[in-house]
Formats: C-alpha cells, sequence, structure tokens
C-alpha cells in the first residue's frame, strides 16, 4: 500500500452492551500518537506528560468530560487530518471476527450521541484477515494465535509490549471506572502501536489485493 500512509486506530470502551461507552480513541500517524480520552468529568492532570514520559514516541493527548465530546473532537480531527489525504485507515479486527469491534461499536455510539460520522472519504482495511490468513501464526501443534497481542509477540520484534500496563484488555474498563487515566491511554497507545507494526509488516509482504480495502464513507453525507 505505498500509496497510502496507513494510520492505525483503536477504542476503548467501558464494556460491550449498547449502553456502554467509548472511554478512548487513539490514531497513530507519521508524526506521532494522537489519544482523545473521556474522563466522565473528572480531573486528569499531567496526563499528556506522564504518557509522553512512558512512550519513545510523540504523543498528543487531550481529554474530554463526555462521550460527545471525545466523539465530536475526533470528527474534527478526521476531518481536518484525514479528509482529502491519501490515507488508510486500519484497525485489527475493527470490523471482521465475530462483525468485528471498533466501527459497529462506534457506529452505536454516534447514534446514541447524535454525533456525526467521522470517517468520510477514508478508505479502511482490518488486518486480521491479512495477517492471519497470510502469515503462519501456529504456535504449536495445537495453538494458532489470531488476538492482536499475541499475533504481534509472534510476528514482530515485540518492541511495545513492555508499554502495556494490563495483561488483559478488560483490565481498561476497571482502569477507566477508578479514573487511572495514565495506564487507560498507555494502553491504547501501546495497541495502537502494536496495530502499526503489523499494518508495516503486512505491506512489506503481502500484496495490494491481500488488503481489502472499503470506503468508509456513509450512504448519506450530514
Amino acid at each position: 500500500m505505498t500509496d497510502l500512509e496507513l494510520v492505525a486506530f483503536d477504542i476503548e470502551t467501558t464494556g460491550f452492551t449498547v449502553e456502554d461507552e467509548v472511554t478512548v480513541v487513539g490514531f497513530v500517524v507519521p508524526l506521532g500518537c494522537r489519544v482523545f480520552c473521556q474522563t466522565g468529568g473528572r480531573s486528569a492532570p499531567d496526563l499528556e506528560t506522564w504518557v509522553r514520559e512512558q512512550v519513545g514516541e510523540h504523543v498528543v493527548v487531550s481529554t474530554h468530560e463526555s462521550e460527545a465530546g471525545l466523539l465530536e473532537a475526533v470528527g474534527e480531527f478526521a476531518g481536518e487530518r484525514f479528509r482529502d489525504s491519501e490515507v488508510l485507515l486500519v484497525a485489527y479486527n475493527g470490523e471482521r471476527w465475530k462483525a468485528g469491534f471498533d466501527l459497529p461499536f462506534l457506529r452505536t455510539r454516534l447514534a446514541a450521541t447524535d454525533v456525526v460520522w467521522p470517517f468520510e472519504d477514508v478508505p479502511y482495511a482490518d488486518l486480521l484477515p491479512v495477517v492471519t490468513n497470510r502469515f503462519n501464526t501456529t504456535v504449536d501443534a495445537d495453538e494458532t494465535v489470531g488476538d492482536l497481542v499475541n499475533v504481534y509477540e509472534v510476528l514482530c520484534d515485540g518492541e511495545y509490549s513492555g508499554l502495556d500496563p494490563f495483561e488483559d484488555s478488560q483490565e481498561a474498563v476497571t482502569a477507566y471506572e477508578d479514573g487511572q487515566f495514565e495506564e487507560l491511554v498507555l494502553h491504547n497507545v501501546a495497541d495502537i502501536l502494536r496495530t502499526r507494526s503489523l499494518g508495516r509488516l503486512a505491506e512489506r509482504y503481502c500484496s495490494k489485493s491481500d488488503f481489502k480495502l472499503k470506503s468508509l464513507t456513509p450512504t448519506i453525507h450530514d
């Protein structure tokens, strides 16, 4: 995909039901990471400074008192940064296995908060089928890994594994409930950096046709 700039993204939530909310949305662009964090009206002083100290890349973090505020900010960022640009948005299982997670969840929460769709005129590809179909991820005779963390460990150098403060992504829910925004954002950064690494690996060893691109532009434009 040498003619498109790969941008990895990932979200964190309070759970998996239609009533749960988006807590973090993160992107990796060439200049570094851009992360949006919802605090639910709670204070998060020095959040960006703390996260930058943990990550060896440039990170910009903004905080938002509500989910709607976070989603609106994501839309503004996407409109300014992605629209009319040669970018390819990628996620790992964002909209594939069991319907994926990130994009279906975002659609439901955008509808619930009446916030417009942020990814107009943005092509998208899910990395899960590219990686699991085009690379060998069998670690022993009885186990083939397919989740982001383990696939990254098998295929990449593991550089970003030490960043993640959580052993299980479920811990992100508890972290938000407890106001541990530093760890929550750091977990998201680790995931988007891992996603970017897998995307770059796939670009090196897979053909363009292996990336099943789709347009994220909605049928009706707001």
